[in-house]
């Protein structure tokens, strides 16, 4: 687990911190040379430092006197000299002079083999200013502090324009900007130096293959006992979506899935995996309500229900029912679509997860999609979010974010198989949200692998899910 705090949070750490500033600056500056040395800066390089007046500017003169020692050539463009008489930055930039450090005042571009962007840090708001725009289109590397200027840290926007960097050299913890908006296209490959700060409560939790547990079978296991998962969607026209979703669980590790649907499409169901159990009910093409008390009954005997994959977007008197059970649910797809509000979620008295897309989120609950408020609907309903999206989060009591896959997952079916995979975790004894984030995770990952060998399809992901699984 890696954590990600806010800016506000790593302003407060280091006030907080028991060691001087000028240490903290000194650690900072040297991983800042260290990352350009391992990007190849040595003797005889080129080396541009853009240099603001706070703390992040004193970063660059740090990581300019340790590169110049290294015997690289290097100069400091400064965008006005750092400001307090005795502030570690201004101490820092004295030090880079007496080392021979070359500084000059921040004007146009000149060539290098690499730029440090060393001009504003986490706390920066608004545009750049109009002298640091032409170095923008620099044809050196650019390796920023903390985050590329122009860059917001806590919510990667940018208000104008911005650096974009091939690495990135932050300290203590990621921040939100790093992994949010366009902050993963601007970022480059993020490094995290420890400078000796401590603790932070997080924002976000970023899940590692570590977070991501899988379920253990033992030795006297047999298909009933190592999770069971219904899928109750399937109407005409997209029988696929619950196959998918059922077929997925098994490929997860479910002892056993179920497809429920309505009878009319049963066969079709069927005809496409002879693995599945399948279960139709009444006589045509979607559900009765009259059959629903006897979904619920053959439902009760598996550990999880998965509702909404192949339900169809205008079956709500379904979805409302089949929310109600007792048990533990996933909604998904149609399940979310037709429930109308969160209202049911929070009348449910057992574990819930849904799993919407940024476009269901809204429809569900008439709020953007994000974090915060995926959050929000947790504590509102009990029920854990995994909002789907690049990155996905995973919300409930902890809050995680997966950045697992990319977009080769943009593809339909996909999230059906997120759906299976899930399910099938939670079905075989895993927590709620451990079992959300671990198939998000495990899901991306799959996608990522199969991305690398041929286009990835959500039959394709649903055969790859269980390499990993």
């Amino acid at each position: 687990m890696r954590l990600v705090i806010t800016p506000e949070e790593s302003n407060r750490l280091d006030a907080a911190s028991e060691e001087p500033v000028e240490i903290l600056m000194e650690r900072a500056g040297l991983g800042v040379a260290l990352a350009a040395a391992a990007m190849g800066i040595g003797y005889g390089s080129r080396v541009a430092v853009l240099a603001g007046r706070g703390n992040n500017g004193g970063d660059g003169y740090v990581a300019a006197r340790y590169l110049k020692n290294r015997g690289a050539q290097v100069t400091v463009h400064a965008l006005g000299y750092p400001r307090g008489d005795y502030s570690p930055a201004r101490l820092a930039a004295i030090r880079a002079a007496a080392a021979g450090v070359k500084i000059v005042e921040l004007g146009d571009p000149e060539p290098a083999d690499l730029v440090i962007d060393a001009l504003f840090g986490v706390g920066f708001r608004g545009e750049l200013p109009g002298a640091v725009l032409p170095w923008l289109d620099h044809d050196g590397a650019v390796l920023s502090v903390d985050v590329p200027s122009g860059l917001q840290a806590g919510t990667g926007t940018v208000a104008g324009e911005s650096f974009t960097a091939d690495v990135t050299v932050t300290f203590h913890a990621l921040k939100p900007g790093h992994l949010l908006g366009g902050g993963p296209e601007r970022c480059g490959f993020v490094d995290v130096v420890d400078i000796g700060l401590k603790g932070g409560v997080p924002e976000l939790r970023l899940c590692d293959a570590v977070d991501a547990p899988v379920a253990n079978r033992s030795r006297t296991a047999h298909k009933w006992s190592v999770g069971s998962v219904a899928v109750v969607g399937s109407s005409r026209g997209m029988v696929g979506a619950g196959v998918l979703t059922a077929q997925s669980a098994l490929n997860a590790g479910a002892g056993s899935a179920s497809v429920v649907c309505p009878a009319g499409t049963q066969a079709q169901v069927a005809a496409m995996t002879p693995g599945l159990l399948t279960h139709g009910f009444g006589n045509d093409d979607r559900f009765d309500s009259d059959d629903l008390p006897a979904v619920l009954e053959y439902t009760d005997r598996f550990d999880v229900v998965v509702l909404g994959p192949g339900l169809g977007s205008d079956d709500g008197f379904t979805a409302e029912f089949v929310a109600r059970r007792e048990g533990k649910l996933l909604i998904d797809a149609d399940g979310l679509n037709n429930l109308g509000s969160v209202d049911t979620l929070a009348s449910r008295k057992d574990p819930t997860i849904i799993t919407p897309h940024a476009g269901e989120f809204r429809r569900l609950t008439g709020r953007d999609a994000s974090h915060e408020a995926a959050s929000t609907v947790h504590e509102e309903t009990g029920a854990v979010v995994l909002l789907k999206g690049n990155p996905t989060f995973v919300l409930g009591s902890e809050r995680w974010v997966v950045t697992s896959g990319g977009p080769e997952l943009a593809t339909i079916g996909t999230g059906d198989v997120l759906a299976g995979v899930v399910s099938a975790l939670w079905a075989c004894g895993l927590d709620g949200e451990v079992a959300a984030r671990s198939g998000a995770f495990w899901h991306g990952v799959a996608g990522s692998d199969l991305a690398s060998r041929r286009t990835v399809t959500a039959t394709e992901l649903m055969s790859a899910i269980g390499e990993f699984l």
